[in-house]
Parts: C-alpha cells; structure tokens; sequence
C-alpha cells in the first residue's frame, strides 16, 4: 500500500540501562524519606526514639504567626524579619559577587597582563583557605571600619570569601567564548567595555545564573558570619534562628526544629528545581581554561 510508513522497530529491551536508574532510585530514596519524615514529625507536639507522638497539630507552625510562641526565642524577632535579613544577606552576596567575577573573569581571560599566572594562582590559594581561619582577622578589619553588627560589612565579608570561586568560574566561561566576536566588535569601532558589555556578556549568561544561583544558596546557608559579626538579634538570619532553638542541646523541642527546619530549607530547594538547568551548565562552562 502507497503512502504508509512502517514504524520504526523497537530497541530491544537490555537490562543494564537499568543499572543507572537503580542506582539514582537508591541514592535518592534516603533523602526522600527524610523530608516525609520531616513534614510529617512537624504536625505532631513531640518525637520520641524517631516516632511522632501525641495528637495532629499545628502548634509548631505558630511562629508564622505568633513570634512570641515560643518561651525560648522571647528575645529574638519574628520570623518574618528574620527572613528578611537572610534574603538581603544572601541576594545582596550574590549580586557583589557576580558584578565584580564578571568584570575580572573577563581580564583573567582576554587581557594578558604582567603576572597573570600569578594572580591566578593567588586567587586559587585564597580559595583554599577556610573563612573560619580568618575570623580574628576579619573581626578587627570590620571594628576599624565601623561595620561590626551590621548587615552590610557581613555581606561585604561573605562576598569576598566568595569571590575567588566566582572569578574562576567566569573566566572558564568566558574562555569559551569565540575570540573573533570581539575582534569583529573592536574593529567596527566599539570600545573594550562596549564589547564586553554587549557582545561578551549575553553568551556567558547561563554562567551568570548559575553563579548566582549558587551564591545565593551559599549565602542562604550561612551561618558562622552573622552569628559572630552580628550578635545583635535584630541583625541576624534564619541560620541563628535555627540555632537558637536547638539551645544548650538538652533540651530540644524537636517537633518546633522540624517545622522551623523545612521553612528554612523550602526556598532553597524550590530555587533548585526551578534552575536546575542553569546550575548543570556550569560545569559546560567552567572546565576549560
């Protein structure tokens, strides 16, 4: 008969493609589990040996709307200023930190300056370094400067811890980018920030999202920075939040920690499945060079 196409025939069916599955299924399964565990350990007034007892409840979820719910965190504000200082903290690191690794990512990669070698290798040495190593040093920098229990001189040091990581980032993808867009770009008259600006920048834009991203989240999570630098309560994140409730250890009302712990871990993993695509093309862009 004229006109029909035979289907295409079918692969065979081989049992070792799925190995791969299996081993994802085994690897995610423990995590899965966890956060069921947690959600479900949050509606109930107390855990004991790892099993929720008491009645269905949604007293550990009152801090949303009762800061002073909880005898513990009398002295500490709401929730909701808290979160606000942990977003400024974190998008505020994120944006300082892609601003100034986009800019010297781009000199790292395109201008061969005396002792480029060298400061390449600064950069990667100072990235080894612990932050909690510096903390003494740190303190006295941000005393001088008057910048001690304060949102921006944490922001500030958070930002410089991070940077060495984000320069290398961006100039593995700015390594990538075709030397003859530039050189077309500067030939037809356009200045070298003119280039970068238009030129250069639009093709590392999955680079800068996935800097971002991650910056973010690293921001998100921090804790030793505005625990030491900002001991006043009115400056600091959800990451000490977390950590008051745990108090002196003996004492731990686990039902509250598991209801404070997801709200904590929520917009990082909603972040996550939205721009997981951005954060798998940073490894595309920051292998060569």
């Amino acid at each position: 008969m004229t006109g029909t196409t035979l289907p295409a025939p079918r692969a065979p069916f081989r049992p070792q493609t799925l190995i791969p599955y299996a081993v994802l299924v085994l690897a995610t399964l423990p995590i899965l589990v966890l956060y069921v565990w947690l959600t479900y350990s949050s509606f109930f007034p107390r855990i004991e040996g790892f099993r929720p007892v008491g009645p269905f409840t949604l007293e550990n979820w009152r801090f949303l709307w009762d800061p002073g719910s909880v005898d513990q965190l009398r002295n500490k504000p709401a929730i909701i200023p808290l979160t606000i200082n942990t977003f400024l903290f974190a998008i505020s690191t994120s944006v300082v930190v892609v601003l100034i690794s986009s800019m010297a990512g781009y000199a790292l990669s395109r201008l061969p300056f005396p002792g480029r070698r060298m400061f390449l290798g600064g950069v990667l040495l100072l990235h080894s370094f612990p932050s909690v190593t510096l903390l003494i040093a740190t303190f006295i920098v941000l005393r001088q400067l008057g910048l001690y229990d304060r949102l921006l001189g944490v922001i500030l040091v958070k930002a410089a811890f991070e940077l060495p990581f984000g320069v290398w980032i961006m100039k593995g993808f700015f390594d990538t980018v075709p030397w003859e867009l530039e050189m077309a770009a500067l030939v037809d008259g356009a200045s070298r920030l003119r280039t970068w600006w238009r030129i250069v920048m639009p093709l590392v834009k999955p680079g800068l999202l996935a800097l971002g991203i991650l910056t973010f989240v690293q921001g998100w999570n921090e804790f030793i920075l505005p625990f030491v630098f900002m001991p006043s309560g009115s400056q600091q994140t959800l990451s000490t939040f977390v950590r008051a409730i745990l108090g002196e250890g003996r004492f731990v009302d686990y039902g509250l920690l598991t209801a404070v712990g997801l709200y904590y871990v929520a917009p990082v993993l909603v972040l996550f499945v939205v721009a997981q695509d951005q954060l798998m093309r940073v490894y595309a862009g920051g292998v060569k060079g």
